[in-house]
């Protein structure tokens, strides 16, 4: 049987729901030896945690399939990584800490089992819609919406862009947009696009230049400006 509490997951069930979530391709699917290297977790023990996720109607599994969150346990996930996200915005905006910082902290704070506590988080910092990396908050009832950004390197030259979102929040890239002084809300020009390599020159406010790379372009999520 799955161990709950009041109804609710243990830490180890909610970081497999989210897991499942972030790592779902297009059509919704994970791989389960993709999961396991995600978890760090072998394949045995994840084999037999997706068994029970299957009991509790939580995922669509077959045995060599990839699995599938079901429409409950894509809810289930989505409140799970509710916390998550709201807990970083408020690490951010109330308490001042940097977007660099914020990953581990709401790893342990996600866990806390009171929904009142998060709505009146949700409350405090005014319904935000996504966290400091750009990523959507779902709602109380798991809903999340898709913003549509594109990446910046599927933009083109002379193509005007707001920074929305990036898709890797890695430590290590956030230090790098830190020491570019680059973050969500800037604006930029296209200015360049090297042929051969797909580098970008970027013109921000102030007359400010960056070039950066195709690696780089492809992380960073933007919005065009008409």
């Amino acid at each position: 049987m799955l161990h709950k509490t009041n109804g609710m997951f243990t830490p180890i069930e909610e970081n497999y729901l989210k897991a499942l979530f972030s790592l779902a391709n297009s059509n919704g699917e994970v791989n389960v030896n993709e999961l396991s290297k995600h978890l760090n977790i072998k394949m045995p023990t994840v084999n037999s945690m997706i068994k029970k996720f299957a009991e509790k109607d939580l995922v669509i599994y077959e045995s060599y399939k990839p699995v599938q969150l079901s429409p409950k346990g894509k809810k289930e996930a989505a409140k799970i990584i509710r916390k998550h996200r709201l807990t970083e915005m408020f690490l951010v905006q109330v308490m001042g800490f940097g977007w660099e910082e914020v990953h581990e902290i709401a790893e342990q704070i996600e866990h806390i089992k009171s929904n009142n506590f998060f709505d009146k988080m949700d409350e405090l910092l005014d319904y935000p819609q996504f966290d400091p990396h750009g990523s959507p908050i779902p709602d109380k009832n798991g809903k999340v919406i898709n913003p549509h950004f594109i990446k910046l390197s599927d933009c083109k030259l002379n193509d005007n862009v707001i920074i929305k979102a990036i898709s890797d929040s890695s430590n290590e890239f956030l230090l790098f947009l830190n020491s570019k002084e680059i973050h969500l809300g800037n604006k930029a020009e296209i200015t360049g696009i090297e042929t051969y390599d797909k580098t970008f020159t970027l013109k921000f406010s102030r007359n400010k230049t960056e070039v950066f790379s195709k690696l780089v372009c492809d992380k960073l999520l933007v919005q065009k400006i008409e």
